[in-house]
């Protein structure tokens, strides 16, 4: 499967490829689905997790893998586009994930990006995952400047379901799914980071050489809200999958098998 290693008290797989980390990272999903058929899914839009979410499909087609009394939230979604929109989140997991396997479709949540009243949204979506039992298993990815979902550098680690205002270089990153970067909403809202690590478990993909330096930081830098995703080693159980290039930068040899633990000094 890959190179395993624990850096920081995160465990961490390096697969060969992008195509081995996804399917891996499929897996892991999988596997919580059928230890248990009524958890809930915290799920990631955007490119990272497309070969994922394929990967999710051929296994919940033939039989290995059953969405059916599963539920999910999502991280976030932009403020100001319905629903239906092409370019929502509520559209992307639609398309992607939800239409091609047996979640009922009342059991997926995304958040509203036209909802008269974003702070009271917030609080009820918030709730809702209360009222759920929490997350099981939370898919993350990593942006370029360090930051998960939308919780951009400056974010503290008590932030909840909130209204935020998008960093420059994630507009300019997501711009690829628009026309233009003029289109790209300003604004979203986000599942916090205390959300998110309220999560029994969480497992964030990260791959590709644009991913190393914020690999780096999240793995070996200071933890601090200047890299959101560093807040991650505060959790007991976090995997970081990895494809060969994003894991070019933390110095593990994929040759051989590594120490069981890796600490910075």
């Amino acid at each position: 499967m890959g190179v395993s290693t624990t850096i920081n008290g995160i465990s961490v797989l390096v697969c060969d490829t992008a195509e081995a980390a996804s399917e891996a990272t499929a897996k892991l999903i999988a596997n919580q689905l059928n230890a248990n058929p009524r958890c809930v899914l915290g799920l990631a839009t955007g490119g990272t997790p497309l070969m994922t979410y394929q990967s999710l499909i051929a296994m919940n087609q033939s039989g290995q893998c059953s969405f059916q009394n599963a539920t999910t939230f999502n991280l976030d979604e932009y403020v100001g586009l319905a629903a239906d929109h092409p370019q929502s989140y509520r559209s992307f997991m639609n398309d992607n994930l939800f239409s091609k396997i047996d979640v009922p479709i009342e059991q997926t949540y995304v958040p509203d990006g036209l909802a008269d009243n974003i702070a009271e949204h917030c609080s009820q979506y918030e709730a809702m995952i209360d009222r759920h039992g929490g997350i099981d298993l939370q898919l993350l990815g990593i942006g370029h400047n360090g930051h998960i979902a939308f919780n951009e550098p400056g974010s503290d680690s008590q932030t909840k379901t909130r209204l935020v205002d998008l960093a420059g270089n994630t507009i300019e990153q997501n711009a690829r799914f628009f026309s233009s970067a003029d289109e790209v909403p300003r604004q979203a809202i986000t599942m916090g980071i205390a959300t998110i690590l309220k999560a029994k478990q969480i497992v964030l993909l990260a791959m590709g050489s644009g991913k190393v330096d914020a690999v780096n930081a999240m793995l070996l830098g200071e933890v601090s809200a200047d890299v959101p995703a560093s807040f991650l080693r505060e959790h007991p159980a976090v995997t970081v999958v990895l494809d060969r290039d994003a894991a070019a930068g933390l110095g593990i040899d994929t040759t051989r098998k590594m120490p069981t633990e890796q600490q910075t000094t």
